[in-house]
């Protein structure tokens, strides 16, 4: 019987409340992935991972974001248990991922960077021969669905070093999906792929999220983050910075650009509106005004009154969230200048 932390966050959650247990204490218990104080060194002397705690909930969308360098490879790496940890423990769905090596190992699919799969090997014989390393019995029916839904199927016959980068990496997340995991980690997944395969493999992500499993991603795309994360960490250094809902993250640090657009060209800012830092454009017909939305104070509305007063006539306006990833480069260059 499989323990009751791994039947699902439902079960889980009506037996503590039954138990009188308070709800404060469910979250850490019914995390998919729990991390706990966790250090890596190498044998060079580099700290890859220094003190790392966290959390991921079970069935979100966690994206992962860092420079280069950051350890977000090591961290991924520790939790599949491809790298041991220097000190901390790690939990995947309840399982000890040293003590309990193999049913936590079981829980978990990786799709790593590197283009690494055997390269005589057909496609259906490679994806089904992972399938039977977890202990998972054969099911046609299932790897036909995976390799349908990756776009694979005409492939499946093929051997591995017959296809194309973008087909390789394809094959790569059917074998990470073949015994099934409740946790999938992404390292990279749409690097240097065509458009087609992004667009294939964040359907397979949302319908893997819609059944309840768990998807950890990391990616150069902030875009893609920006899309499809329900939670946002950044690490830097081996460090975790920042763990943040995605829509509090950027309500909490993301600016706001006012553009207004002029009826008449203007030469140069008048005096009175210097303090308002604005940015005037080259041709002269539009204004730029970044300010933060949580405390604008009524900043815009006077802004607009003293344009008013000094005769400037707005034609139109427009106003520009910043991104994900203007909000990430802020984050990394203030802990660079720390």
């Amino acid at each position: 019987m499989r323990p009751l932390l791994a039947r699902g966050p439902q079960i889980l959650t009506a037996k503590l409340l039954a138990s009188g247990i308070p709800a404060i204490m469910m979250r850490d218990m019914t995390a998919a992935v729990s991390v706990s104080h966790l250090y890596k060194t190498y044998a060079s002397g580099l700290h890859a991972l220094k003190d790392i705690s966290l959390d991921i909930k079970s069935g979100e969308i966690f994206a992962l974001l860092g420079p280069n360098g950051a350890g977000k490879s090591t961290l991924i790496n520790t939790i599949c248990g491809i790298v041991t940890p220097s000190k901390g423990s790690v939990t995947v769905n309840g399982h000890d991922i040293i003590a309990d090596y193999r049913a936590a190992r079981r829980e978990v699919g990786l799709v790593p960077q590197e283009l690494t799969t055997d390269a005589f090997e057909t496609v259906w014989n490679t994806v089904s021969f992972s399938r039977g390393l977890f202990g998972k019995p054969a099911d046609p029916a299932y790897i036909e669905k995976t390799l349908r839904s990756l776009t694979l199927w005409d492939k499946k016959d093929s051997k591995i070093i017959t296809l194309s980068g973008g087909m390789k990496r394809r094959v790569l997340i059917a074998k990470a999906l073949a015994h099934e995991p409740q946790v999938l980690f992404l390292d990279e997944p749409t690097a240097g792929v065509d458009v087609e395969l992004r667009r294939d493999m964040w359907k397979v992500v949302r319908q893997l999220r819609a059944s309840g499993v768990t998807i950890i991603l990391t990616t150069h795309y902030i875009e893609e983050a920006q899309d499809m994360a329900d939670r946002v960490g950044v690490i830097l250094k081996g460090q975790i910075i920042l763990v943040e809902e995605k829509n509090t993250l950027m309500q909490k640090l993301g600016r706001k650009q006012l553009t207004l657009h002029l009826q008449d060209k203007l030469e140069k800012l008048p005096a009175g509106l210097k303090k308002y830092n604005l940015g005037l454009a080259k041709d002269g017909t539009s204004l730029t005004y970044d300010y933060d939305a949580n405390a604008e104070n009524g900043k815009v509305s006077g802004l607009l009154e003293s344009l008013n007063a000094a005769g400037i006539v707005i034609q139109d306006l427009q106003t520009k969230q910043s991104s994900l990833e203007e909000i990430f480069v802020n984050l990394v260059n203030k802990e660079h200048a720390a």
